[in-house]
């Protein structure tokens, strides 16, 4: 079973290399750009070690033997260096990112159609706006690791080793004394990305803490607001901040004090070199020029040194993001398509059964307990009970997008599991209890954008479910902007459209409806009820029934509960029998102080 993906700090090692192989299949496609662009940065490197040689040549040469004419060539060549490391430099940026960006779209397009795919148990375990935080945040870290990190990484590593050749390839003695506090440094740098790795893990867990506290409070605003909780939950909020501040303000000391360290060995190494140098000028084994080319050496041998250490925090992220993208995309289809599909017969009638079927969320808690049902294929079923029954289970496994763990679900004598799962939608629309709707127009939530529904049809479908009366009301109509999640209509409004919708596609086999009209206002129930009629015709259908009133137009009734059918007849054979159907319709019907009619 795939894991939930709540480990927002860091797990891993500081640098895994799994985790960067996986990751290069996605750079792979880029790797002419890559390679250009690393070409170009190690050729600007390179040049950025050429103008110390450049001032020990003037040094030595035109100024030591006052040849000030002599200057102009090598200032020529100096002005040609920096404005080559310039082009090098903008060139490798201006590649290096445009490949960042193409690996960048090609990562999210591959975590959102995998998460697409990935079965309802996974989205049932793992919040939103985790997974949002994989597609966007995640991804942009692993972005600022292949643009910033690796690539520079490797960068100030040719520069660091090629300036320590030159300076042993020029003077020897001179190259010994200028390294001599670089062991220092470097036991400096391992016990600085020790004390940030333990701070960075830190930040992360406050500030996932914060993330976590927000989604909640956000989301639940209308509770806070209700119950006058907002001075507690600001309260709370303020000490999460605090923590996060002071998770933060460590990693800034630990950073204030590692930063002066290095400045003060690159100084007392430019000391060492100014002492040295001196004595090697007054013994004759150095010269003027070359004093000066070692201090300009020892001075940027420190910068990689510096970088190195300031893009451990990069290199630590992007194995966090590496590790939980990576975890995404190895999770796998809890419902999987068969290796040998089998295909329906046409045309397709709808006969249902579920044999001994046997289903938990938790395999070991079941909620629907050995089922057996035989639904005729146009048959109109109604299925109720209390809450907890399981009655949004049974329709989670007719539509699999859950498996059964016991038993087989059958449609016109096919297993389910032996069906492409896109064949078996193809003959199934569902009406959810909470209607979705998305940014667009009135149009597009019907049709999903689906260029199999035309205009005509699209209004029939609208007509027939009565939701035509209210769209023609709005301004532009059917090309009424609707806002994220339709917070522009009404609950009714939304439960309209998601009919209208479920008609659009017309369904041979199965309409679903999942406690449709359990939002819906009694005039709103009343608009659809001839519909619901029509809508059932010729179809098999089933219908979750929260309102016993919107049944009356079924063949039957089965009755759920605690997992199991305790009751299956009609309306009427059921009333009569006075068991736990009577006894629903009783309270149900009491409570709305409409009395009972039995017949």
């Amino acid at each position: 079973m795939a894991r939930g993906f709540d480990d927002d700090v860091i797990l891993g090692k500081a640098y895994d290399g799994r985790l960067m192989r996986r990751m290069v299949v996605f750079v792979m496609p880029y790797w002419r750009q890559l390679t250009l662009a690393l070409v170009l940065l190690f050729g600007a490197a390179l040049t950025e070690i050429v103008p110390p040689l450049l001032v020990l040549q003037a040094i030595d040469g035109p100024i030591s033997e006052g040849r000030l004419e002599g200057l102009w060539p090598i200032f020529a060549l100096y002005v040609l260096v920096l404005a080559s490391s310039f082009a090098l430099r903008y060139t490798h940026s201006y590649i290096i990112n445009s490949a960042g960006q193409s690996v960048v779209m090609d990562l999210r397009k591959q975590l959102f159609q995998h998460l697409q795919q990935l079965s309802l148990s996974f989205h049932d375990r793992n919040p939103v706006g985790r997974l949002l935080t994989r597609i966007t945040n995640d991804v942009d870290a692993l972005n600022e690791f292949l643009t910033q990190g690796l690539v520079l990484i490797l960068a100030d590593l040719v520069t660091l080793l090629s300036i320590i050749g030159i300076m042993f390839f020029l003077n020897w003695r001179l190259a010994l004394i200028s390294l001599a506090t670089l062991p220092i440094l470097m036991l400096i740098v391992a016990i600085y990305q020790r004390m940030m790795r333990a701070t960075y893990r830190l930040v992360r867990e406050r500030l996932a803490k914060i993330n976590a506290f927000l989604n909640e409070q956000i989301s639940g605003v209308l509770v806070t607001q209700l119950f006058g909780r907002e001075v507690t939950s600001q309260r709370h909020f303020s000490g999460l901040s605090e923590a996060y501040l002071q998770a933060n303000v460590r990693s800034l000391l630990i950073f204030a004090i590692f930063m002066p360290t290095v400045q003060l060995m690159a100084a007392i190494g430019t000391a060492a070199v100014l002492w040295g140098g001196g004595y090697g000028v007054m013994s004759g084994w150095a010269s003027i020029g070359m004093l000066a080319a070692f201090v300009l050496y020892t001075e940027r041998a420190f910068q990689p040194i510096r970088n190195l250490a300031e893009r451990y925090t990069i290199l630590q992220a992007a194995m966090a993001s590496a590790e939980r993208v990576v975890g995404v995309l190895d999770t796998t289809e809890e419902v999987r398509d068969p290796e040998h599909p089998v295909t329906l017969p046409q045309p397709v009638r709808g006969e249902i059964r579920l044999e001994n079927v046997v289903f938990g969320y938790d395999p070991n808690e079941p909620v629907l307990k050995g089922i057996s049902l035989h639904i005729p294929a146009g048959q109109a079923v109604a299925i109720v009970g209390a809450t907890g029954a399981g009655k949004s289970s049974l329709v989670g496994l007719l539509a699999r997008f859950y498996d059964v763990q016991g038993g087989r679900i059958t449609l016109d004598g096919i297993d389910l599991r032996d069906l492409r799962q896109h064949e078996l939608r193809q003959h199934i629309a569902a009406v959810p209890q909470d209607p979705v709707c998305f940014s667009g127009t009135i149009a597009s939530n019907i049709r999903l954008h689906s260029t199999a529904i035309d205009d005509a049809r699209m209004r029939w479908a609208a007509e027939m479910v009565n939701a035509a009366t209210f769209i023609e009301r709005l301004p532009n109509g059917y090309e009424h902007e609707v806002r994220e999640r339709g917070a522009n209509l009404s609950l009714g409004q939304r439960q309209l459209l998601a009919f209208a919708r479920a008609l659009a596609f017309n369904p041979e086999v199965l309409l679903i409806l999942d406690e449709a009209t359990s939002s819906v206002d009694t005039a709103t129930e009343a608009l659809i009820q001839d519909a619901l009629e029509r809508m059932l015709h010729g179809r098999t259908s089933i219908i979750i029934a929260h309102r016993l009133s919107t049944i009356r137009h079924v063949d039957r009734i089965i009755v759920l509960h605690q997992g199991r059918v305790v009751e299956d007849g009609t309306h009427d054979e059921l009333l009569a029998r006075r068991g736990y159907y009577h006894r629903l319709y009783r309270l149900q019907f009491t409570e709305q102080g409409l009395g009972v009619a039995e017949h």
